[in-house]
């Protein structure tokens, strides 16, 4: 669970920016000084230590442990340092950290050879600082510093990671090999792509976000691959309320969604877009199943269309819908609506005809698949919010491609539709026109369920027609359903949580937004 809202940078940026802040004048040794004394200061203010382990590599992740090893120390706290490099072999900056424990009177072990010591003291330490290898690291570990992560593994005692768990790449979702599995991981300055991505992330346990002392004009001149929305951002962007507003000031949203089978689809997706604030509400389905939307959302209107056999296909239906396409200030077209070539071709002929704006999610995302130019036809006033199969479809690719690669398939899509994209899954991953990409803290497996998606489109229809720009809608509404999914699973268990939970349960999130 990430607490914090901050920036993510691959590794060779933050190294780039540890080199600007040199030439600016920081010495290399006070920004290495700064990021353990920030590790420790959060370890002793979290944890009440009388004995920890901490483990220190050649580089400057380990440089950072030194530093640790000795604020700890100078707190009281008994320390059993371990190198998996003899001292001679560190790199300069490490090596001046480790003399610094020595002096204090700390004994620095050497592994592999003090291996059977460290399983020693890990019977009866309180916790394990992991530093033997960080961002830098490019390669599967070698079979000894294999071993050292297996026996972290395979015991009980707290592992706190510094920057990121020893063997993972940082810049990827793909384990190169053993890593350490950690409890706790101190992130240094700025998340990196292993934070987030999966299965990686996982190993990383709770993250959290250390400062280390850069000079602001070199922060000033990153450029960050990603950022994290949090609370306080999501509040600001919630649209206001006039309080002289009626039903027309808060907009009209047109829902198109739902077939024989799929009326779920549409009932939730209006009910998302009446409870995210919506001034009006009309559903257009197939004219069988649009009495029982009707009973199940009084407070939406339907529109009952022509059909074949339960579904949209006739693309003469555009005659009837022309005038409440009209009236919509958005529309939410795609949950439920089936993927039968004359449903598709009826999707394209509807997007070809609006103009207004539109949150194209599910079975319509299936229409734009090799028509590419009909996308860009509309994008800048366009929504899309595949999960990860139909982005796959949507760009060539694969699933499990798309899971690995999150940030940079998002970072290419919209970089080359100039349009917003919200990537549903874990992260969602929210990539706007100006190529920006965001990443919601939010969510987890109580959403992967049917249904859960329809209600995020109807959120994000409901929030555009009450007044938030298309960006601001994309990052709210995923935000606040993954809020209430943390909550439910908090309060009662993810694998439980129900679509219509999520409804219920948002009014109470957003009142907090709005207080």
């Amino acid at each position: 669970m990430i607490r914090d809202g901050a920036w993510i940078l691959p590794a060779a940026q933050q190294r780039a920016l540890d080199e600007a802040a040199v030439r600016a004048g920081t010495p290399a040794e006070a920004l290495m000084e700064s990021a353990g004394r920030h590790a420790a200061e959060w370890i002793l203010t979290q944890r009440h230590l009388d004995s920890t382990i901490v483990l220190a590599g050649p580089g400057g992740n380990g440089g950072d442990a030194f530093v640790v090893a000795r604020k700890l120390l100078q707190a009281g706290v008994r320390v059993h340092t371990y190198c998996n490099r003899e001292l001679a072999f560190l790199s300069p900056l490490t090596q001046m950290m480790a003399a610094r424990v020595t002096q204090l009177g700390g004994a620095i072990n050497i592994l592999p050879q003090g291996t059977q010591l460290l399983g020693e003291a890990m019977r009866t330490a309180d916790c394990v600082i992991d530093g033997l290898f960080g961002s830098g690291l490019s390669r599967s570990l070698a079979a000894d510093d294999a071993a050292i992560c297996q026996l972290l593994n395979h015991s009980d005692v707290e592992t706190i990671s510094l920057d990121v768990p020893s063997g993972l790449g940082a810049d990827s979702g793909v384990a190169m090999g053993q890593s350490v599995r950690a409890d706790i991981t101190l992130a240094m300055a700025f998340y990196k792509p292993c934070h987030w991505l999966y299965p990686a992330a996982e190993a990383c346990g709770d993250i959290h976000l250390i400062d280390v002392d850069y000079p602001e004009q070199t922060i000033a001149q990153a450029v960050p691959m990603a950022r994290v929305t949090n609370l306080a951002s999501v509040a600001a962007m919630l649209p206001t309320r006039a309080s002289a507003g009626h039903k027309g000031t808060f907009g009209h949203v047109l829902v198109i969604a739902g077939s024989q089978g799929m009326t779920g689809a549409a009932i939730l997706c209006a009910r998302g877009a009446l409870r995210a604030g919506a001034g009006l509400v009309t559903v257009a389905l197939p004219e069988t199943i649009a009495p029982v939307l009707q009973a199940a959302v009084p407070e939406a209107m339907t529109l009952p269309l022509p059909e074949f056999e339960g579904r949209l296909t006739d693309t003469s239906l555009l005659e009837e819908l022309m005038p409440a396409m009209r009236r919509a200030d958005v529309i939410a077209i795609g949950p439920g609506l089936g993927r039968e070539p004359g449903t598709l071709e009826a999707v394209r002929r509807i997007l070809e005809v609006s103009t207004c704006k539109l949150v194209i999610d599910a079975d319509a995302i299936h229409a734009l698949v090799d028509h590419a130019d009909l996308l860009s036809s509309m994008a800048d006033r366009v929504v899309l919010t595949p999960h990860p199969g139909e982005f796959a479809a949507l760009t060539g690719s694969t699933a499990s491609v798309v899971d690995r690669q999150r940030l940079e398939l998002v970072a290419e899509f919209v970089s080359e539709q100039a349009t917003h994209l919200v990537l549903k899954g874990r992260p969602t991953v929210i990539g706007l026109p100006d190529q920006s990409l965001i990443v919601n803290p939010t969510g987890n497996t109580g959403l992967a369920t049917g249904g859960s998606g329809d209600v995020l489109t109807g959120v994000m229809a409901g929030l555009i027609a009450g007044g938030s720009s298309l960006a601001e809608a994309c990052v709210v509404a995923p935000y606040l359903h993954g809020v209430i999914a943390d909550r439910w699973a908090a309060e009662k268990s993810e694998r439980s949580l129900l679509p219509s939970d999520i409804l219920n349960n948002l009014p109470r999130v957003l009142k907090e937004l709005e207080s």
